[in-house]
Order: structure tokens, then sequence, then C-alpha cells
């Protein structure tokens, strides 16, 4: 049997948004270094509940670092400490005995907060709907080696399309810049031949959208790049410049 440890937690709680919030202290005792963050959290609620005092609210869903949707600041480093790795996939054992770990939610204008540790990330849907659809012919499936793809091209448009949109990035950057996530949105696509067509139009209204949203701009502290979970780098956010200069000037 695992040997078992006691955690103590501060936790942001904040009722609603338009509610004060604070830090609340709590022990987690039998803490198993086998268990991950969020079930640690939900060791936790289970015991809130037990008591008749309400859980502790927080985004999940896949739990296997795949959605995003995870993602909170531990001890000051979004998503936790372990470079590469969504919350979900942060274990206890990174962690000892009588150790004290801050917990709160994503920190940017344009992601207000909604409960606790959970936040309003729709502002990134918003700048994914501005930039439209890929045009594509309907009809039947054309053959996989039909366009010829340079395979450099092709690797670094998944590198881009990695991306898991949990908002990391903005919760690190000291100006909540949404850079590093447009970035990788508009490069993916205009690194591929099917993302030509509208790829000025494409950047030119993403670009305005995160304007929009609130979200600060990049001055290349590169913390986005340290934080994500899928390692996506800040050459995103010159591609993207370049394309937005094209946009507006080519």
């Amino acid at each position: 049997m695992a040997e078992v440890f006691t955690i103590r937690l501060r936790v942001w709680r904040q009722p609603g948004p338009q509610a004060p919030g604070r830090f609340v202290d709590y022990t987690v005792p039998n803490v198993n270094p086998h268990m991950s963050f969020l079930e640690m959290l939900d060791v936790l609620n289970e015991d809130l509940t037990l008591r008749g005092e309400a859980p502790i609210e927080f985004d999940h869903d896949c739990r296997e670092g795949i959605c995003g949707a995870c993602g909170v600041v531990i001890n000051g480093i979004a998503h936790g400490p372990n470079a590469r790795t969504a919350t979900c996939q942060l274990h206890m054992r990174d962690y000892r005995d009588g150790d004290t770990i801050v917990v709160e939610p994503w920190r940017a204008r344009a992601f207000p907060v909604i409960r606790d540790l959970v936040v309003d990330r729709t502002a990134f849907d918003r700048i994914i709907a501005a930039g439209g659809y890929v045009s594509a012919n309907t009809g039947a499936a054309p053959d996989a080696n039909a366009i010829q793809i340079p395979k450099e091209d092709a690797d670094e448009a998944f590198d881009y399309a990695a991306c898991i949109g949990c908002g990391a990035c903005v919760a690190a950057c000291p100006n909540s810049s949404a850079s590093l996530f447009t970035g990788s949105k508009v490069a993916h696509l205009a690194l591929m031949p099917q993302g030509s067509p509208e790829r000025k139009r494409r950047v030119a209204a993403m670009v305005a959208q995160m304007s929009d949203e609130g979200f600060g701009d990049c001055s290349n502290h590169a913390e986005c790049e340290a934080v994500c979970p899928k390692g996506i780098s800040i050459a995103a956010i010159a591609l993207m410049r370049r394309e937005y200069v094209k946009s507006v000037f080519g």
C-alpha cells in the first residue's frame, strides 16, 4: 500500500461573478501519491459535502490532458510545476507531507470568474468563430495524396494544431495576451493549402476579435510557451504577425 500523507490547500472561493472572493484554507489527510491533482480535489469535495459545506467548483472533462478544461493556477504556475502537463495529469507524488498548495483560477479580464476556480473561456470560442470556415468542395473524398504537402510544413501545422485551448497562455502572460492561442489557430491553417483561400480574411478577423475580447498584447515574455501543456512554440505568434501584415498590406 502506498504511503499516505497530508496536504494543506489554500483555495480561491468566489460564489459568483460579481461577488467578492477570498482564499480559504483546507486540510486534506490521507492523500495517496498515486492520486491525480483533480482526484485529490474530489476527495476534499466529498468531505465538504458530508460536512454540509459547498464543494469547490472546478472545470474538468476528459481528465486525459486532451480537452484543456481542467486548467487552474497552482502555486503561481498555470497547470502546476511540471512542464507540458495539464492539471489533470499532475499527480500528488510531486508533493510531500505537509506541503501547502495555493490553487486559484485563471486571472484575466477576458476570463471572468463564474464561481471558485471556474472561469468563462467563451472568448476563445468567439475568436475561433471569427476565423470562419475552410473552403472545401462537396462530393467524394479526394485521394489522401491528391495535394502534395511538404512533410516539414505538415509537421509544423500539426504541432500548432495540438493547441487544446486551455487558456494557460493567457493566465501566465503578464499582459493576459491570447496571442499564442490565436497564433496557433492561425498558423496551422496558414501552413496548409486547404487554409489558403481565406487566410487573409481569417487572420484579420481573429486578431480583431482577440482585441475586442480584452486580451492584452504580446510583449515576448514567453511565459505562454513555458506553461503550454502541449509545448507550442511562440514561433506561432511570429507567424501570426507575418500573416497579419500580409493581410493588411499585402
